[in-house]
């Protein structure tokens, strides 16, 4: 029986490719999945501190997976 990728997994994987990404890319990379699938997959894995979402206003986010330093998440140190 074959193992489907979660939404979880795809979000990792996506984010791994492409380093950085809009929200939005995610949602479209993510074929046959709702923004709302998407949406808490993210919110999971950035609460669990495994990738970073950025606010840039008007509604719009970046994706991307924490810096570390000295084996520290430091989320200060996000690309311009």
């Amino acid at each position: 029986m074959t193992q489907h990728p979660t939404v979880e997994d795809q979000v990792i994987d996506i984010v791994r490719r492409v380093h950085v990404c809009d929200l939005e890319e995610v949602v479209r990379q993510c074929a046959g999945l709702t923004w709302n699938q998407v949406f808490l997959a993210v919110d999971h894995l950035s609460r669990s501190g495994k990738i970073v979402l950025v606010p840039r206003g008007c509604g719009l986010f970046t994706v991307l997976f924490p810096h570390k330093q000295e084996g520290r998440s430091d989320r200060r140190l996000l690309p311009t």
